[in-house]
């Protein structure tokens, strides 16, 4: 876990680092920029990855970015598609944490560094849901349940963010989980619903619909404070509830490793562009860099704080 971690600073460290001194930028793709999203449709970073698809070309006048999701080996297959686009400015990926926990896995042979790091965009937290008639009514009746029991929990991948948050849950609380990985969250809310599996972790942008609808039912959250979004500010947090664990992901953009200065100064420009928009400043935590230094921006809505903020990093 520790070394995850000291991942997750250090790709940070990378982004902010990788454009010192380069004053280039006349750079621009040429025809459509591809953006791999390495999980299936309706899941979480395919949500994101649309969203930052849309944003890129909003901020980028005459740019066009397409989609392509590449799903399968638990985020591996769509790293490693980008991976054999070295020096191609062209392609893009939608990243997150499997970038840190893939290699640590043992499970691939890439790691952050053969990608070229653009921007920390956004974090998630993760909410554990049940069916609206669960016998569980808060994440400690799961983990009570899961001390002396079998209850089965859904994951998003084998290796991702799910499997690192369920594995502190176990480590603080004795408990054992029985794990089914799908290949995404729009898989896992179906499960759910259907009674395939007890329980599922999935970031906020997957449930809310059915939150709102009641088709779900939330236990609690793994930030460190509790969200202020009306859907979510009832629910407690998992350390609120005894559990002490607090975990979330990062959403961000990579791109292919390899690109000289030119190319890697439009994308953390463009990365720049993103962060201005009005859909970035409503509801997002961002890391870009910028000469001589790199600034973090941190907005309102996802920090949970009543006030924008920047930092230097």
């Amino acid at each position: 876990m520790r070394a995850l971690l000291a991942a997750v600073l250090l790709l940070g460290a990378a982004a902010c680092g990788a454009n010192a001194g380069t004053t280039g930028g006349a750079w621009k793709p040429r025809g459509d920029v591809r953006m791999i999203v390495p999980f299936a449709a309706g899941g979480g970073s395919d949500l994101a990855g649309r969203a930052v698809a849309a944003a890129l070309e909003k901020a980028q006048p005459g740019l066009t970015v397409t989609v392509e999701n590449r799903d399968g080996g638990s985020g591996a297959v769509g790293y490693s598609g980008l991976l054999g686009k070295k020096g191609n400015g062209n392609y893009l990926i939608a990243t997150e944490n499997a970038i840190l926990s893939l290699p640590l896995s043992g499970q691939v042979s890439f790691t952050r560094k053969d990608f070229t790091p653009v921007a920390k965009l956004a974090e998630d937290g993760g909410i554990v849901v049940v069916k609206p008639d669960s016998p569980f009514k808060s994440c400690t009746d799961v983990v009570n349940a899961a001390k002396g029991g079998r209850v089965s929990v859904g994951m998003s991948g084998a290796y991702g963010v799910d499997n690192v948050i369920f594995t502190m849950i176990e480590q603080k609380t004795g408990a054992k989980f029985q794990r089914v990985p799908f290949e995404s969250g729009g898989e896992l809310v179906p499960a759910v619903l259907g009674g395939q599996i007890q329980a599922a972790l999935l970031n906020p942008g997957e449930v809310i619909g059915q939150l709102r609808s009641g088709d779900l039912k939330g236990l609690c959250v793994t930030t460190e404070k509790r969200y202020t979004y009306p859907e979510f500010s009832a629910l407690a947090t998992a350390k609120e509830q005894g559990i002490d664990v607090s975990y979330v992901q990062f959403r961000g953009i990579l791109a292919a490793g390899g690109l000289d200065e030119r190319e890697r100064a439009y994308w953390e420009s463009a990365a720049r562009g993103v962060t201005r928009t009005p859909s970035s400043r409503s509801g997002s935590r961002t890391t870009t860099c910028s000469r001589p230094s790199c600034t973090a921006t941190t907005s309102a809505r996802t920090s949970n704080s009543s006030t924008p903020r920047s930092r230097r990093c």
